[in-house]
């Protein structure tokens, strides 16, 4: 029995991880690269391991950085089975396809932009298309229940549990079992946080024998939600009172939401305007807006408590759903109103024209309410730079800059070592999922169990 760590190995995207027992090949997740020009450039290297060889693929949820690279995958020879839960197979679908898109309008213009260079070169493939995204969405051959173990092949037993990180967002535990030997080989996924909006509180981790765990947060606490709350609203009241927008890079799956929520909640306390203008302008957040209302059977008591009232969760007065491009680029135009765009790193997505109009203003704002990895323009923004550079132009960052942790859809370093400790003092843990000064902060406060720091494609036995 052996693990090999083909991702998220000393950064914190790219999860990949490759179990071998009895002759079967089980991969967990198959995501992304995110951040630096040289991470992105890595998702075209080889996967570390052949496509071909791999019988099954568990998918613990349906960020970017844990599926994105299923396309890929299977154009190089993937012919297994994909598992997952109900809520993350609808997602993954959505996430998916947007990154065709996504890739292949960025190679038009690529392209485009290098057919006006005497020196043209190779035209730019994108990483995958539409095509590839829809073919591998054969292999997804059934969904999960929470806690309920499945038996993939013998000596290889499955089950899944509530990780609370995003919709359908699940810890996996593997039971193998080998010539006689027995290993329980647990996965964390992204482990969420308690007493947050929509989902439930992740669910305690079963005992284990190894521990593959994220350390995104490893090395910091979040502000409590409360005061986050509150410094949202104040933020959004001064700058609309100055007629500035208000810009919040948002993913599109958990935080638009979450980010709805409040919002409502807000303005039903009187502490927002009732007709405070709220756009959110991103088609792949209100597709899944659109998913998490067909997914109740993942909301917490809180949420239910609203819509057994008569309350949609995501409905507030003013907000308008912008799919179409057009009413996104009007959208220049506008003046006192909130803006919830993707990506929250700023990497893609519409919130870099937003940041283009608005960015130079000082009397517009920007919110960062998520993790922004190293390299991104995000992070650059939230490190205080003068100038950043956005669709080859340059744009002064006058805009006031507010980051607000309470929202994040991690675990910070409390939470983290309250979930390990839950987990029986296993014999193993690797820490994965985080840069490299997170996790060695995590690493130096864990006891009572040998810890193993993996770095790409490093091969264990279990």
């Amino acid at each position: 029995m052996h693990i090999a760590f083909h991702g998220a190995a000393g950064n914190v995207t790219g999860s990949c991880f490759l179990i071998e027992c009895r002759g079967k090949r089980v991969l967990i997740d198959c995501g992304l690269y995110q951040g630096k020009r040289e991470l992105e450039e890595d998702n075209r290297n080889d996967f570390g391991f052949d496509p071909a060889a791999i019988d099954y693929l568990l998918l613990t949820h349906a960020h970017l950085d844990h599926c994105g690279r299923i396309p890929l995958l299977s154009k190089w020879g993937f012919r297994g089975k994909i598992i997952t839960t109900s809520a993350t197979r609808e997602l993954a679908r959505l996430v998916m396809l947007d990154a065709a898109r996504i890739q292949e309008e960025e190679a038009r213009y690529r392209n485009y932009k290098a057919s006006k260079k005497k020196n043209q070169g190779e035209p730019i493939e994108p990483l995958y298309d539409t095509l590839d995204a829809l073919n591998c969405l054969d292999a997804f051959s059934g969904t999960v229940d929470f806690s309920k173990a499945i038996d993939l092949c013998p000596g290889i037993r499955a089950s899944f549990f509530n990780a609370g990180h995003i919709l359908g967002s699940a810890g996996i535990l593997l039971e193998l079992e080998d010539t006689g030997r027995r290993r329980r080989v647990l996965f964390s996924g992204d482990i969420g946080y308690d007493d947050r909006a929509l989902l439930p509180d992740p669910a305690p981790p079963p005992h284990a024998d190894a521990v593959i765990m994220e350390t995104t947060y490893g090395n910091r606490e979040h502000k409590r939600l409360g005061p986050s709350l509150d410094e949202l609203y104040r933020a959004i009241n001064t700058t609309v009172a100055r007629r500035g927008n208000v810009l919040i890079p948002s993913f599109a799956l958990e935080r638009a939401q979450e980010l709805l929520y409040y919002l409502r909640e807000g303005i039903e306390k009187g502490l927002l305007d009732r007709n405070l203008p709220v756009y959110l302008d991103s088609p792949m957040a209100i597709s899944a807006t659109q998913i998490f209302r067909r997914h109740r059977e993942c909301f917490d008591e809180e949420t239910w408590k609203v819509i057994a009232s008569g309350h949609d969760p995501f409905a507030l007065p003013g907000l308008h759903m912008v799919r179409d491009t057009a009413e996104s680029m009007a959208l220049k135009q506008a003046r006192g109103a909130v803006i919830i765009a993707g990506s929250g790193m700023c990497t893609g997505g519409r919130i870099r024209h937003h940041l283009r109009h608005n960015l130079w203003r000082p009397e517009s704002s920007v919110i960062f309410v998520g993790y922004a990895a190293d390299g991104t323009l995000g992070r650059r923004i939230i490190n205080g730079n003068d100038e950043v550079r956005i669709f080859q132009e340059d744009v002064e960052v006058n805009a006031e800059v507010y980051t607000i942790g309470g929202f994040s859809a991690h675990a910070d370093q409390q939470e983290l070592l309250n979930w390990h400790a839950r987990t029986g003092n296993p014999e193993q843990t690797f820490l994965v999922h985080g840069e490299e000064v997170a996790r060695q902060a995590f690493a130096a406060l864990l006891t009572d169990t040998e810890i193993r720091l993996p770095t790409l494609h490093q091969r264990f036995t279990l």
